[in-house]
Order: structure tokens, then sequence, then C-alpha cells
């Protein structure tokens, strides 16, 4: 099915493999130059990013027929990723490697193909990915299994997948760089749903079997370089490490905790952990990062926030610019109660520039809401009128994060908002910078001259009316 698959897609796109086979021509095999190119149907934006480390090395426009194309006159071969934001893929390239590919940005992962010089290890890493995709759709109640069970349904799953990585390996004959790539999307699954399985099973169950685990259980621990920088952007790698941490760190605690108590106590561990374990300072900051990040999103208590950071502070060694947790963690101390709210500039339905600290004078409740969480846009609103009648000594104030005015204005006219005043967001980017705006389900309430009563605050806390 899938070479059919394949073989269909070469005939649709025979214009692109004629465009590969001019790159053919140009190839030399003394130099390092590339080519990648495609074609992205339904685009999200009318750019590709090419990547490497999370650092944007080319940009290229998406022509007016959805085509893209970049010649590298030197790329260094390794792994690197393509973004149609806020979709994003990886892409290996050995020595003057072409690669093409297709790709339907509404159902991004599902539609990728690769064809030209370099295709099949990549087409391998797609169909891996997607395998695993699969099996974790699939793995919820696996999770409910005694640890007899429950292991066996996972080796004879690893076994499965393992079979069709050594097929490809012999039929591709990919080189030693690409296969620590290859061999991490098979192994870095199956051992991340064995880091997973204890918590689970406890969630799931209220049985707690860490005590009854095999001594071997975890054996595979050892054969893991923690230290590997090449793999330490590949989101496998990260994703385990991510679980392992949750795991050695949650398994310390009690019930006698509260959440937020649990989460701080547990991220902080994490920190500490994180720290012991991992040496190299580029992968030491990556999975320090993404820890914070994650506890970030998830915290809206403002005296945890800060004792998390400190933490973080102490072990992280990335003091750039384009640190996203240095920018939250400035954006925090801002947001202190009494403090006024930094200014962002908001634009309003006649699309006129308005900056926030001239509407804002005033007891207020700002909420934020978009069109691509539906479910929420509709109670939020909802939820907001049925205060706004409550306490009519506030004024509410709806952001919507979406860039477009048009799409932006449409759905305004089918919500009823009724007093609700309305506003939407010129730059996320500000908001993030200055509000520290990392999800949808944030409120921020000011006092009455203004000033920030609590940043760090959710519409539906069922605490949230004791605030006003």
């Amino acid at each position: 099915m899938y070479s059919t698959k394949l073989h269909t897609l070469l005939l649709l796109t025979s214009s692109i493999v004629t465009l590969f086979c001019s790159c053919n021509k140009e190839f030399k095999g003394d130099n390092y130059t590339a080519y990648f190119g495609g074609e992205v149907t339904n685009p999200t934006n009318q750019y590709i990013l090419f990547c490497r480390n999370s650092e944007v090395i080319d940009s290229v426009k998406i022509d007016a027929n959805n085509r893209f194309f970049i010649k590298f006159d030197s790329l260094t071969p390794g792994m690197y990723t393509f973004k149609n934001e806020p979709e994003y893929q990886y892409v290996y390239f050995d020595k003057n490697d072409s690669i093409m590919l297709r790709v339907n940005a509404n159902d991004f992962d599902n539609s990728i193909i690769f064809c030209g010089r370099g295709d099949r290890k990549n087409n391998f890493l797609m169909e891996m990915y997607m395998k695993n995709e699969d099996d974790r759709n699939k793995s919820f109640d696996v999770f409910d299994y005694s640890i007899a069970d429950f292991s066996k349904n996972i080796d004879s799953s690893y076994a499965s997948k393992k079979k069709f990585y050594t097929t490809k390996k012999e039929a591709v004959k990919w080189n030693d760089n690409f296969d620590k790539y290859a061999k991490a999307s098979l192994d870095l699954h199956h051992y991340s749903k064995k880091e997973i399985y204890p918590m689970a099973h406890l969630m799931r169950t209220g049985e707690d079997v860490i005590e009854n685990l095999p001594t071997n259980f975890y054996d595979f621990r050892k054969d893991i370089d923690f230290n590997d920088t090449k793999l330490s952007n590949f989101s496998p790698f990260v994703m385990y490490l991510s679980h392992m941490l949750n795991n050695v760190s949650a398994i310390h605690y009690h019930n006698h905790y509260t959440p937020l108590d649990l989460a701080l106590r547990t991220n902080i561990n994490k920190l500490n952990f994180a720290d012991s374990l991992i040496k190299n300072k580029c992968v030491k900051n990556t999975i320090l990062n993404n820890i914070a990040f994650t506890y970030l999103l998830e915290d809206q208590n403002m005296v945890n926030n800060q004792i998390f950071l400190e933490t973080y502070y102490k072990y992280s060694t990335d003091k750039s610019k384009k640190n996203e947790i240095l920018k939250i963690g400035n954006a925090i101390q801002l947001l202190k109660i009494g403090n006024t709210l930094p200014k962002v500039e908001l634009v309003n339905t006649d699309n006129q520039l308005i900056s926030s600290e001239d509407i804002t004078k005033k007891k207020t409740i700002l909420f934020l809401w978009t069109d691509k969480l539906s479910s929420h846009m509709i109670a939020a609103h909802k939820k907001v009128i049925a205060l706004k009648a409550k306490y009519p000594d506030y004024q509410f104030i709806g952001i919507n994060l979406d860039k477009d005015q048009k799409i932006w204005k449409s759905k305004l006219s089918e919500l009823h908002h009724n007093g609700i005043i309305e506003y939407r967001c010129t730059n996320f980017e500000d908001l993030k910078a200055y509000w520290a705006i990392m999800k949808v389900h944030r409120t921020i309430i000011l006092d009455q001259n203004g000033n920030i009563k609590n940043a760090f605050t959710n519409l539906f806390d069922v605490n949230f009316e004791k605030e006003l």
C-alpha cells in the first residue's frame, strides 16, 4: 500500500521530480552541495523555515503554486527540521542529498512523503514516527495491565517494529550517523512506555506497582548516553528524558501535598535530577528548558513560578537573549501584585491600534480566546457574561490571539458578547514577552487603579470569584 501511494505521488508531482532530476545533473561528489524542495498543499503560512538545533539557518517563500526550493552550496550532513509553522518535522541529509517532499499542511504528519536522493532514510523516519504515534494512541488501556501483561504487550509491539527497522536498515544500508536517529526512534518510544507505566498505572487503577517491578525493569537506562549532543534536540530523546525524569522525581512524594505543592516539588526535583544526571551543558540546557517551559505552561501560581525559576537559574547556563525561559522569567517579575500591567499593542474592530495602558485604568478582567479552540471561546464568553451581571463595577476585555482581522470580526458577529470589550493582539510574541502568556486559559485581574491584582488566574478556577 505504501509503495502504491508513493508511485501515485510521483505521477502526480512530475514537475517536482523533473526539478529533482535537474538537481542530479548538477551533482558533484567532491563538495557538499544539497537541495531541498517540494510542494505544500494548504500552507499555514507562506514560508518554509529550515532549521538545525532549533536555529533557523534558511527560509524560503512558498510560491503561487505552493512550491518551494532551496539550494545549499554547502550543507553539513546531519539532522535538520523544516517548519511550516506551527507544524514541523525532521529531515536527515547525507552529503549531496537532494530531497523533495510533498505535504498537506491540514494533515501534516500523515501526508509527508519524500522522494529523491536521500528519500528512503527519511521515509523510514516518517513511517517509524507514524507507527509510534499509532501505538501511542492505542496504548492507553495497556497501562491498566499487570506488570507481566504490560511487558508482554509492549515487548510484542517492540519486536514488530524492530523487525521493520532491521529490514529497512539492511535494504537502505544507511550509515552509522543516521542509524543513531533510526535506532533512537525505535528504542526510545519503547523505553518511554516503561517509564510512564508505574505512574499511569497508579493513576488509572490506584495500584502502586513500584515495589513489584522486576529488578531488571530499567536496565536499559545503563545503555543510554544522557549526554549525547546529536540527540539533544531530537524529540524522541527529549520526550524519553522527560518521562524518565517524571518517573524518578514523582515516586518520592505522597498524597499529603496539595496539587500545586506536589507539582512544584516534583518539577524542582526534575531539575535536580537533570543537573546530576546530565553533564553536557548543551544537552542539560535543552532538558532544563523543556522541564521549565512545560511547568510554567501548567502552573498559574506566581509564587510557585518564582520558587521554581530560582532553581532553574541555578542550573541553567543558557543566558542567551533567545532563551524563552529567561524571557518568561523576566515577564513574571513584572507581573507582581500592585505593579502596572506592561504595555502591549492591540487592535479594535475598526482596525485602529490601541495601547493596553489606555484601556486598563480601572477595575478590569482580561481574558484570552482563539477561534482555534471554539469550545473554550464559547465557554469563556458565556462565563464572562454571567460574571458581568454579578460584578458590574468591572470592565471585561476579551483579547483574541489570532492573526486574521477578518476572521476575528466574523467570529465576533457569531458570539454573544453583550457589553464585553473586544480587541485582538497584533503580536502574540509581545504577549509572551510582557504578560508571560503561554496558553489561552489565562485571566488577568486589575484593581480600581488599573494595577495588577492577580496576573495568574483562570476564569474557570473554582475560587475565581473570591478574587473579585
